[in-house]
């Protein structure tokens, strides 16, 4: 596919299997913009202020989701906890909840003392959503934080083999490979801003600083070249991670908060990574294809959570001079969030009518 040349494509509706959509003004912001950027499933992670430990909590964060816009299928989440037992997970089984995710912040230091859960996780069909980074004081020197947690990772799907686990925002090759090496039950998601930072962005503009944090130019292109292989482990998920953007523009250097926001231009973004990526040689326009388009920003993550491999709704995306605008505002310019990539041209993005 001449990916540069294309002045037309239609795509089938995206599922972002990773997204952080806040709370109070600022979901009320960014929830809307899940659709501006393609997508039409998202899984919504629960790290909230305090962590969605109750399905009473999943449930009710859902209804105000639902309440800002019904055009969009949430997928939702538990937040690891020693409150979330065997029990709360057949409840949240029940209830439609779909997977359990480990804390981003302070990494994973031991998951023993929850294998009765993940073992009712495996009984229930949900998923364990893993935020792949160990602590820092556990990484050897030398190795990056999520080079060490893979161990952590094989010995868990040895463990329980038939847990659907996903290896958040996989940044690394090594991570590449140790998902590939484990059974059809682990995959990964990845982001579209871990397909064109590296950690020379992340070092010096606070509006690429993310974590877990970009590594080399070669984790970079091992990324790119793992959704063109066609491989079905790897699929969509931006972690797309607002902030107000005052909080990245006033902090002291390496001092803003960490995440990237991608959600208005989701698809996008993917596509201009593959287009750059295609300039630097790293893979050939022959390497991009619809069908593994198709496969990495829809169906492979639809298939991997049990859902329908099409919502029936496409995505029309056409060349028309759009750039990235720097920030989206609330109506009264009171919240404001810093967009990735900004002044980047892209295609426009429009629904098709059916």
């Amino acid at each position: 596919m001449q990916l540069k040349d294309i002045k037309r494509l239609e795509l089938p509706a995206a599922a972002d299997m990773h997204v952080h959509l806040r709370q109070g003004e600022l979901m009320d912001l960014v929830v809307p913009t899940i659709t501006q950027g393609g997508v039409d499933t998202v899984f919504v992670m629960p790290n909230l202020i305090p962590p969605l430990t109750t399905v009473e909590q999943v449930l009710e964060y859902r209804s105000k989701l639902l309440a800002i816009t019904k055009d969009v299928h949430f997928q939702m989440s538990l937040f690891l906890h020693p409150s979330v037992t065997p029990e709360v997970i057949a409840k949240a089984a029940e209830a439609g909840i779909t997977g359990v995710t480990t804390n981003s912040d302070s990494g994973v230091s031991n998951l023993e003392s929850f294998y009765s859960t993940f073992a009712a996780m495996e009984k229930h069909g949900m998923v364990l959503n893993l935020h792949g980074e160990v602590l820092e004081s556990l990484a050897p020197a030398g190795t990056t934080l999520e080079e060490a947690f893979l161990p952590t990772l094989k010995t868990l799907h040895e463990r329980f083999p038939q847990l659907r686990i996903v290896l958040e925002h996989c940044t690394t090759a090594a991570a590449v490979e140790a998902v590939r090496a484990c059974g059809p039950t682990v995959g990964s998601t990845i982001t579209a801003h871990h397909l064109y930072l590296t950690s020379d962005d992340a070092c010096c503009d606070p509006f690429a600083f993310c974590k877990p944090i970009p590594k080399k130019p070669t984790d970079r292109d091992a990324l790119v070249k793992a959704i063109v292989s066609g491989d079905s482990k790897f699929f969509l998920g931006t972690d797309s991670a607002p902030h107000p953007r005052h909080s990245k523009t006033s902090a002291a250097q390496g001092k803003a908060p960490a995440g990237v926001f991608t959600q208005p231009f989701a698809v996008q973004l993917v596509l201009l990574a593959l287009e750059e990526a295609i300039e630097r040689g790293v893979i050939t326009e022959a390497d991009v294809t619809q069908e593994k388009l198709e496969g990495f920003l829809s169906r492979f993550g639809r298939r991997f959570y049990r859902l329908p491999e099409e919502s029936g709704k496409k995505i029309v995306l056409e060349r028309k001079g759009e750039k990235i605008p720097m920030s989206i505002k609330s109506k009264d310019g009171s919240v404001e969030v810093g967009i990735s990539k900004a002044g980047a041209e892209v295609f426009s993005l429009t629904w098709k009518e059916t």
